[in-house]
Parts: structure tokens; sequence; C-alpha cells
């Protein structure tokens, strides 16, 4: 090595000594430090922040659902069965981009007699259990020799990053609609 080269060395080292002290006794160091310590949790508010986006998402699209299969089961006075796995089908197609390998359905046809008392006419259930109060929560609603829909939809939301938080949010969207062109949605 010549004496050029071990000056230019030198020099380097020197250089980078220089740096790394005026590093360490500046504040620079104090700001890496709390950088990393303030790193992760800016890092899991941001993710937090993504997932609860997410889920309300899908509880938007658990609404929507609910009022896509309302709509289309209510326009005509009776439906059969395929028009009724159609409106479950475009229920489903709501969640599009979304899994809905969770998506759960209870519709439910109900008739008020001349007391308004209500009765079931007919229900059909996919994926969930079937709503229990169904006839409680159209009291309200009741009116003489009439009648409602109700369209119960489940949905299961599983967050990606807060996955060590929150394992799943349970949804679950009611939509009421009555008949356009009768009173009462009859099942063919």
């Amino acid at each position: 090595m010549n004496l050029r080269e071990k000056f230019s060395v030198m020099a380097i080292i020197q250089k980078l000594s220089n740096f790394c002290r005026k590093w360490r006794d500046g504040k620079d160091a104090v700001a890496a430090v709390e950088a990393a310590l303030v790193f992760p949790i800016l890092l899991t508010l941001l993710l937090g922040t993504f997932d609860m986006g997410n889920a309300i998402l899908s509880n938007q699209k658990a609404i929507r659902a609910s009022q896509v299969v309302a709509d289309l089961i209510t326009r005509d006075r009776s439906v059969d069965t395929a028009a009724i796995n159609e409106a479950i089908d475009a229920g489903q197609l709501a969640f599009t981009p979304l899994a809905d390998g969770s998506y759960g359905v209870d519709v439910v046809s109900i008739r008020f007699d001349e007391d308004a008392a209500a009765e079931i006419v007919w229900r059909e259930t996919r994926n969930m259990p079937p709503k229990a109060d169904v006839l409680e929560a159209v009291e309200s609603l009741a009116e003489e020799n009439g009648g409602v829909v109700v369209v119960s939809v489940q949905y299961v939301f599983e967050p990606i990053f807060a996955g060590f938080i929150v394992n799943q949010i349970q949804m679950g969207e009611v939509a009421f609609a009555r008949g356009r062109r009768s009173a009462v949605v009859t099942r063919d």
C-alpha cells in the first residue's frame, strides 16, 4: 500500500469517526431512538385504520344486501323458488369483492289479519339460524289485512391485520319492505 492510499483510507476513517461522534453527541441520535419507538405504534394505527375501513365497508354491503333481497322479493305478488334463489344470489353479489362465504339470509313474508295480528306466510333461510323475534320486530308495522317482507342478513367480517386483537366481527342487518303489487307476497 502506498502512502497516498494510506492517507486516503485514514481520511475516510477519520471522516466516518467524526460523523459517528457528531451523530452520537447530537440530537439526531435522540430523533432516531424516538422514531424507532414511535414507528410500531404508527404502523399499528395505520393497519387498524385499514381494517376498520374494511369493517365499515362490510357493514354497508350487508345493509345493501338486505335491501336488494327485499326489493327483489317484493316486486311481484308471488314468488317461486327460482325468484327467491335469484334474489338471495343478488344479495350475495352485493358483497363483491369481499369474501362472501359467511353470508347468511333469512327471508320472511308476513301477513297481518283483520285484527293486525302477524303470521308467517313463508320463510326461506340460508347459512344462518332463522331470526327468532321476527314477529315482534314487525308489530309497529302492523295494519289490517296488510303484509311485510322481512329480510335479515348476517355476515362475519374477519380483519386482516387486527386478527390478534379481534378474530371476527358478527354483522347483522334487517330490511323491511311492503309488496308493490299486493299487500302480501305469497309463494308459488
